[in-house]
């Protein structure tokens, strides 16, 4: 099992955070050592960095599984930080809407649709992301010039798009180089026979 940061056993409808690498993945707990999470349709278990790959879809499914399973060997830990900020759903509705959602196929994005964003609306009603939202603070001390906020949908849509044409770029590459080492050394064979 992978360790907790804290010796603390999850509560109905608290927020799970899993710490992936570069980033964090999010699930909500539903009782019984299970949670519900939006992840991209080929996500397995405990699939780690592989759910990076999720940037790639605009579409995402949402799984009812084992705390464990989604966990896999990385670390995690309950966080319920934003009920500073707002009162959270009792927890039968969290849990009652989450496990209704369950198999449900939901749009996708890395920006404004993500597992934080959908963990944080089951929970409090608003889906908001720490990971993708770190310039909300700069657009609250912005606010009021429509050219100014007209040019930041501008930059963050090309933000968006470069992001997911380089993920997109790894994953052709990755897809040619084993290709080449799956079938390139069949000519080197063939010479090596005649």
């Amino acid at each position: 099992m992978a360790p907790t940061l804290y010796d603390e056993k999850p509560e109905l409808g608290d927020l799970i955070e899993i710490f992936r690498g570069s980033y964090q993945h999010w699930a909500v707990y539903v009782g019984d050592g299970f949670v519900v999470h939006l992840a991209p349709p080929s996500e397995v278990p405990g699939a780690g960095n592989d759910s990076m790959m999720s940037v790639l879809y605009d579409k995402a499914v949402v799984k009812k599984e084992e705390l464990w399973d989604v966990v896999g060997t990385n670390k995690w830990k309950i966080n319920n930080s934003l009920d500073n900020n707002y009162k959270p759903r009792p927890a039968y509705v969290i849990v009652q809407d989450a496990c209704n959602m369950v198999g449900s196929e939901l749009p996708y994005c890395v920006i404004r649709g993500n597992c934080e964003h959908f963990v944080n609306e089951l929970r409090y009603g608003k889906a908001e992301s720490r990971q993708s939202d770190r310039e909300s603070l700069e657009e609250a001390k912005d606010e009021g010039d429509g050219k100014e906020d007209f040019q930041r949908q501008r930059v963050q849509k090309a933000g968006e798009v470069v992001f997911a044409a380089g993920a997109a770029a790894v994953v052709g590459l990755g897809v040619f180089a084993l290709a080449r080492a799956l079938f390139g050394g069949s000519k080197k064979e063939n010479d090596n026979t005649q």
